[in-house]
Formats: C-alpha cells, structure tokens, sequence
C-alpha cells in the first residue's frame, strides 16, 4: 500500500518533467525556426546588397567608357579637322573608334531604370498623393534644366533612407572620397515650413587639389530642403550664379524596401552631352558609397539602438546639423514613437 501510493505520488512528478521537457524542446525549435528565417531574411537582404553593387559598379563603369570614348573621338576628330591631318591611318582610326563606341553602347548593363524626371507612382502609394503632387510641381519648375534621372529598390527601411539624406555629417564620412575629403563648416540659417524645412550650411573644398573646383568655389552656402516626408532637395551654387539640383524622392514599398529616385538638373553652359554622363557616373559612385552605411543604419535600428539614451545624449552633440531631421520626426513621427525615430550613426 505505501509502495503503491509512493508510485501514485511520483506519477505526477513524471509527468510534469515529461511536459517540462516537451516545452523545452518546443521552445528550442520555435528559436531555432525564428533564428534560420532571421538568417534567411539577413541572407535574402545581403544577396540583394551584392547584387545591387554589382549592377551600379557595372553601370559606373560603363559610363566612365563613354567619357573615354568620348575623349579618344575628339582628340582623333581633332586632329582629322582642325589640324588637317587626314591621312588613311588616321581616318582608320576614327572610324574604328567610332565602331566600337556604337557597340560599347550596345552594351549598356540592365538594372537600374532611367526615367524622364517623371516621379512614378506605385500601387502601395495612394494614400500620399498630396505629398506626390508636391515633389512633382517642385520637379515641373526644374524640369527645363533635367539631367539625370535614376532609379532603384533599396533593400533598406524608408526611414534610414531619410536620416541619411538629412545627416549633414555623412557628407563628411560616407562621401569622403567622391567628395575628397569634403568639409560641412557651420549652420547659418533654417527655416521651418508647414511640411518641412529648409537649411542653409557652408561646405569648404579642404583639399587644394579637388576636381569639385572646377564648378565650384572652394567655400559655398548649400541648402538642404525638406519639401515632404518622402523628398530631399539639394541645391548646390557653382560658378557664374548657376546651380546643380538634386531631388531625392524614398518612396516605402515594404517595412524593408524603399524605391529611390534620384533626379539631377543644372544650368550650367556646358555640353550636355558631356554634362550628363559626368552626373551620371557620379551618383552612382556616391549611391555605391551609401550602401554600407545603410546596411549599418538597418543594422542598428533592427538590433534597437534606436532611442537608447546614449544615442539621444550623441544626438545632442550634433544638433545644429540635425535640425531638419529633428524638423522631420516632430512633423511625421506621433509624439509616443518620436523617441524612436532618433538613433545616432552607428560607428
């Protein structure tokens, strides 16, 4: 009888470490799921960085062909027309060059789409229209000087995209080298408006040798202008009172996706031949230069470094070049969510 009822005692006993064992093991494979479809979700967004990568450096490579096509047809024309060399070899050589520029613009990589300076519309986009119709009037009144118009899906929230574009300081450290080694002196003036703002920084070229100069003066006010939550202009004074525009529009597809427009306008004398394929190379080395840094970005929002306190104490410290990203997350972000849409650069 007390054998029996010690055996009845333990059965309960059994069982629970039976069930104990079942949650455990339940447990480990509900992680172990959560972990192989993080490591998939990471994998998926690092295939598509690289493959990214590979077609703007494939892009950037092919445009800086062109300029040298370009400079080799001249110098041969040159020679052919104002010098009156015509010779066979000569000529030979011009027409080759002129063949084998034709196929090397056969050759134009695919992935990015090109545009007219037409802000698309997207079918996850309705609901903003008003913001889309002012990005389009503001690119309507630039239209007559467009450039360069390029387009991308980003593998990267929406909400890094606007804090890189409105960070002041990663002209500094992102573009340190398309810029060569680019200067953001002071704040001078900001202007807050009913749906964004506008700031007006001093740049300084710090290097003496800087092909930047040959459009620009070695110190010039830039202006940073938030027209909506979703576009970025950049105005850029060059020589003789003419400008370079640049409009930025991060339009979000997806927690984790964004299309990027980039749009280029300038009213500089230059040939626009040649103009246009110098902008063109050069967004997209600085688009090649963003994608680390937008990887950083998502990394440390997904591991919530966003609103830690020592992230809003690093926010402090740069305030003045964070004046329009603050201006945004006081317009776009509710007051009980405002504390996470501060984060500092991740270093």
């Amino acid at each position: 009888m007390n054998s029996n009822t010690l055996a009845f005692k333990g059965l309960p006993e059994f069982f629970l470490r039976k069930i104990w064992s079942l949650v455990q093991f339940g447990s480990m494979s509900v992680n172990a799921s959560h972990l192989a479809e993080s490591d998939g979700a990471i994998s998926g967004q690092l295939t598509q960085e690289r493959s990214l990568r590979q077609v703007i450096l494939r892009s950037s490579v092919w445009l800086f062909g062109i300029l040298i096509w370009l400079i080799g047809m001249l110098d041969r024309a040159y020679f052919v027309i104002f010098e009156g060399v015509v010779t066979v070899s000569y000529v030979a050589q011009f027409l080759t060059m002129t063949l084998m520029f034709a196929g090397w613009l056969y050759l134009k990589p695919q992935g990015s789409k090109h545009r007219r300076g037409k802000l698309e519309l997207h079918h996850t986009f309705t609901d903003h229209l008003d913001y889309l119709g002012m990005a389009r009037a503001r690119m309507t009144q630039l239209q007559k000087h467009h450039l360069v118009s390029q387009e991308y899906v980003l593998p990267f929230p929406y909400n890094c995209q606007i804090y890189h574009l409105l960070n002041l300081k990663h002209l500094e450290t992102v573009h340190s080298f398309s810029l060569n080694n680019l200067k953001v002196e002071a704040v001078s003036e900001f202007q807050p408006t009913a749906v964004g703002g506008k700031l007006r920084f001093q740049t300084k070229l710090s290097s003496p040798i800087n092909v930047l100069r040959l459009w620009r003066q070695r110190a010039v006010d830039v202006e940073l202008t938030l027209h909506t939550p979703f576009t970025v202009e950049l105005q850029i004074p060059v020589h003789n009172d003419k400008v370079i525009n640049l409009m930025f529009n991060a339009l979000p597809l997806n927690q984790g996706e964004h299309r990027f427009h980039i749009d280029i306008y300038s009213n500089l004398p230059w040939p626009k031949v040649l103009l246009r394929f110098v902008l063109e190379f050069a967004a997209s080395l600085t688009l090649l230069e963003d994608l680390p840094y937008l990887h950083k970005l998502t990394t440390c929002r997904q591991r919530e470094f966003i609103g830690s306190e020592e992230n809003l104490e690093s926010e402090k410290e740069h305030t003045d070049m964070m004046q329009l990203y603050h201006r945004y997350v006081s317009l776009y972000c509710p007051p009980p969510h405002q504390k996470k849409c501060l984060w500092a650069e991740c270093h």
